[in-house]
Parts: C-alpha cells; structure tokens; sequence
C-alpha cells in the first residue's frame, strides 16, 4: 500500500508536457529500435507506423482533462447524473447474471466495476462515436512524440499497443480507444491490457471493445492486482468536529477508524462504524466547509486505476447510488473562487520559495500541492485543511513579497 501511494504521489508531481526533440518522422524512425528490442517486430512495427501523422487535437485534450481543470463538486455534478444512475442500474440489471458471475468469481464488488464502466463509457454507448474512440497507435505515438510529463508509461503503452496488435492479429484500424490509448468498454491503457487481461468469455481472445466479459473480467483483475480488498467499502461520509486537527488529514498514514473517533469525527446521519479497526485516512476535497470522507485503501485502489481524486471519488459516488445509496450530505462550497492556472503555479512557487514545497511548477493542484499549503496554514494560524483557492494565492503572495 505505501508504494502505491509513492506511485500516486509521483504520478500528480509530473508536469503535463516537455517538449519533441525532432520531428515526428524521425521520431517513428528512431522509436523502431526500442519498440523492437521490447518485441515488436519490424513487420508489425512498420505496418503500424508508415505514412501515420500526429493527432493535433492530443496536446490540447491532455492540458485540459477536467479531472485537474474543474471543480470536485462541476465534476461529479456532469458525471453522476440521475441519468447516468438510471441507465447504469438498467444496464447492470440486463447483464445481471455477467456481473455476478465476475463479482463471485473475482470478489470485486460488481457495482464497483458497473460505476467503472459508466463513468468511462456510459455502459458501452460511446463506443461507435469516432469523436471519441480513434485508432490508439496513432493517439499513443503523438504522446510519446509529445514527450508529457509521463513520457516512460507513454512508451511502454505505445509498445503495448503496438504488442497487442501483433499477438491478436489486427490491423491498425482495429485497436482504438481514447485520445490516452485506453481500450474498451472500462477503457483500460495497453500496459495494463498487457499485465492484466483477462479472457472473461473463454473465446481464447482478450477484447476490451467488443467483450463486456472480457472487459470486466480486466479490469476485476487490475483492481485486484492494485490490492483491491473483498468486502471492503471505499469510504464514509462523515462529520467532523469544529476545532479538528487536519494536519491529520494525509493519505501518507493511514489510521485506524477508532483514532479518527476518539477525536469527535462521526458518520453522517447517525451512522454507525462497522470496525473501528478499520485502516483509513480523512480527506476533506474542498476543505473543511464541504463534505469529508473517512478512505479505506479500496479508495487508493481506485486511484490506481485513474490516479484523479475527482474521477476515484466519482466512481466510489456512482457505486453507492447505483446500489440505491443517495447524495452526500454536507452541501459543497460552490461560491468558492479558484485561481487561474498562471495563479496556481505561483501559488506552487510561493510554496517552494516558503521549503514548504517540492513538487512540480504545473498548476496541477494535487495532494502534494495541498499538504504544503496546510503547513502554510498551520503556521498562519488558520485552519489548516489544504483548500487552495484564490484566497490562497492572495495569502501566499502577500507571505511572499
């Protein structure tokens, strides 16, 4: 569990892009000899790469993903809809046998990989929209082209894809998935295809796009692998008392539910704790005025699987209403005002300037960026809960002048 968590940590740490160091020609070129040396033959590498160009729409959606650009509370909002609840329950209720022949089999709870399937396709229903889904080895070579902050997985899923062409057969044309390279109905990435495919309907083949078993059966596979515990909740909404400490608040520890009790924190709605022995940490994502959550380690699974608190805290929302669960409690702070990318970074930089900081100048307001400015809090005298917002690029420049 602490290597997924020093992996999580370093993935929110990386700037978005680099810069290309040649053209995108020669780039192809050049990239022949890695591709090979990983296995891919010189065949299944030419056919797949001659007279291919880059996707100029990459850079754009990479430094846009909403996961860091928008709001907790605007991201759930847009995603778990009552729409979404009711088309999910219908499609979960239609491949009912499915689900619970893989949850029986795997111990993933099969709500968990339906909320999955929603938040990444809709059920399957964005799969024939070419808008969305193109042909992954051209999406994957402009990344690595691209060279983003995550250049080595770029390469190893641009390999995998290229992998997976060669041992299924298929053409080019035939392997697509998202602008990010990731495949099929739960959109998974092609070194966790790789690593983790499973054959969910026995046909002798992995595909993610046309198989729902198969595509299930994966990503059951990938949750576990990631150390996805049976029987075990994501998380509580819970209260938590005026006065509380949130320098507590770090996912670097976790702690049992009981020591988080002892200190006032409860269930909302009367709510009674199952195990007080519970391993968990407390996550406030808009800071001590918005609704906060007691994490268990099934929650840093599901960041494992797309490391954005928005999308894990999404999926484990979707989960519970699509079981029948309702809305969380505690109101958002919706009038919260953000800084603005360039604010962001100088919030970062401020940070840095302050030794309170060692990240990346990004803008990307992840943990690392918040447990700095909780220090800076704490020292300030305030409650020290994370919560950057532009207040806290007034706060910071002021200390920094």
């Amino acid at each position: 569990m602490l290597r997924l968590i020093a992996v999580l940590a370093l993935l929110l740490a990386t700037p978005a892009f680099a810069a290309p160091i040649e053209s995108f020609s020669d780039f192809l070129r050049n990239f022949e000899t890695k591709a090979m040396a990983a296995g891919v033959s010189r065949a299944t590498y030419r056919a797949a790469t001659e007279g291919l160009t880059p996707d100029p729409s990459v850079p754009e959606l990479v430094e846009s993903q909403p996961e860091f650009t928008t709001p907790v509370w605007d991201y759930l909002d847009k995603r778990v809809t009552d729409g979404r609840i009711e088309r999910g329950r219908a499609a979960i209720e239609r491949s009912r046998a499915l689900f619970d022949e893989v949850g029986r089999r795997t111990g993933v709870d099969p709500y968990v990989l339906g909320a999955i399937w929603g938040m990444e396709t809709d059920y399957g229903s964005v799969l024939g929209n070419s808008k969305l889904i193109r042909p992954v080895i051209r999406s994957l070579a402009t990344l690595v082209h691209q060279r983003r902050g995550r250049l080595k997985e770029d390469e190893s899923d641009f390999i995998a894809a290229l992998l997976l062409l060669e041992r299924n057969r298929l053409a080019p044309a035939e392997l697509v998935g998202s602008w990010a390279g990731a495949i099929g109905h739960l959109q998974v990435n092609p070194s966790n295809v790789i690593a983790h495919g499973a054959d969910g309907d026995g046909d002798g083949r992995i595909d993610l796009h046309r198989s729902l078993p198969d595509a299930l059966a994966t990503s059951a596979k990938f949750l576990i692998d990631l150390g996805y515990q049976k029987g075990l909740d994501w998380g509580f909404e819970v209260e938590v008392p005026v006065g509380f400490d949130y320098l507590l608040a770090t996912r670097e520890q976790l702690r049992p539910i009981g020591f988080f009790a002892e200190r006032g924190i409860r269930r909302v709605r009367g709510r009674v704790f199952a195990d007080l022995d519970t391993p968990v940490f407390l996550y406030a994502p808009a800071g001590a005025g918005g609704p906060k959550f007691l994490m268990t380690a099934n929650y840093l699974v599901l960041k494992g699987y797309n490391f954005s608190d928005s999308y894990a805290l999404s999926v484990a929302h979707l989960t519970d209403r699509l079981k029948g669960g309702t809305a969380f409690i505690a109101e958002w702070p919706r009038s919260t005002k953000f800084p603005n990318l360039a604010q962001r970074k100088a919030i970062q930089e401020a940070l840095i300037r302050l030794g309170l900081y060692e990240g990346a100048v990004d803008g990307r307001i992840g943990p690392i960026s918040q447990a700095a400015y909780a220090r800076f809090q704490a020292a300030s005298g305030a409650v020290a809960d994370g919560f950057i917002t532009l207040q806290s690029y007034e706060a910071l420049t002021a200390a920094t002048r």
